[in-house]
């Protein structure tokens, strides 16, 4: 379900607020009414849908921010989960997640992206926030949602960007303890700031942060994902894939097991019996 379209925040790297406009939320009572009709029609899960869904609401003028949306859905009656993409930094408030963890329809699954852990970056990517900042946010999100599933964007390679600065970036890493991130080095986009700065950085140094950093968050995801062994969990049943079933945790990981097809579109409790960098395997508790 689409809630906003658009983006004010102009990073240097991204082409989307000169292609797609500035940000313009979708009435409050439009986006219920359609969450409703989902729902009635049988809808597991809800998406909402945004380039930063965190400033729904500043153009309406109406009183309501996101926080205030995802608290109206989740009293929507039913059997569903909601889940939102994508949240920007500068504007995920300590108000959102205590939404989050008050609802239990709303999914403990949170993806939020640094794209750099050097400030030096950050500010030449025009983010609006600090290495310290984002830190401070994860913390207190994972503070009143200790099971949390953290998820981000990271950029390699960004103009500019020094060894020492790369360094940031993997501790950043290490100290969060991401369960996957989405990986990118630097690719320019015509029309944007970032693509006239210069970029002394060879392409195969790139290739090595970005092997290196990959390593370490691949280290990190098997080691999250092999705490999952041996734990029962409610999993929504989605799809099947060479001869399994497969299904997501609230988390959004992705697990696979034998079973009937008839289960795909119901919860299921999954007994954890495997884990792989990317995947869990499990079978009917």
């Amino acid at each position: 379900v689409s809630i906003m379209y658009g983006c004010n925040n102009f990073c240097t790297y991204c082409i989307v607020p000169y292609v797609r406009g500035r940000e313009r939320s979708r009435k409050p009572e439009d986006i219920l009414a359609e969450c409703r009709s989902v729902i009635a029609a049988g809808a597991k899960e809800i998406t909402l849908l945004g380039q930063n869904v965190n400033s729904y609401g500043k153009d309406l003028g109406c009183g309501m921010d996101f926080a205030d949306l995802l608290a109206q859905i989740a009293q929507i009656p039913g059997d569903f989960l909601i889940r939102f993409m994508t949240s920007h930094p500068r504007d995920a408030s300590e108000k959102l997640f205590d939404t989050m963890a008050k609802y239990d329809k709303i999914a403990k699954q949170l993806h939020l992206p640094f794209q750099s852990g050097s400030s030096r970056v950050l500010k030449a990517m025009n983010r609006h926030y600090d290495r310290e900042t984002y830190l401070k946010k994860v913390n207190y999100a994972k503070s009143v949602m200790p099971d949390l599933v953290l998820t981000s964007d990271v950029i390699v390679g960004f103009p500019g960007e020094t060894e020492e600065e790369f360094e940031e970036t993997i501790s950043l890493i290490q100290e969060v303890h991401y369960d996957s991130l989405f990986t990118f080095i630097f690719s320019p986009r015509t029309g944007t700031p970032a693509a006239a700065m210069e970029d002394p950085t060879p392409k195969a140094e790139k290739n090595r942060r970005f092997d290196k950093l990959c390593a370490v968050q691949n280290a990190i995801s098997v080691e999250i994902h092999e705490g999952y062994v041996g734990r029962t969990l409610r999993c929504l049943v989605d799809g099947s894939d060479n001869g399994l079933l497969t299904a997501r945790t609230e988390g959004g990981r992705l697990v696979r097991f034998e079973g009937d097809e008839a289960l795909i579109g119901t919860y299921q409790n999954l007994k954890i019996t495997g884990a792989t960098t990317w995947s869990l395997t499990g079978e009917l508790d």
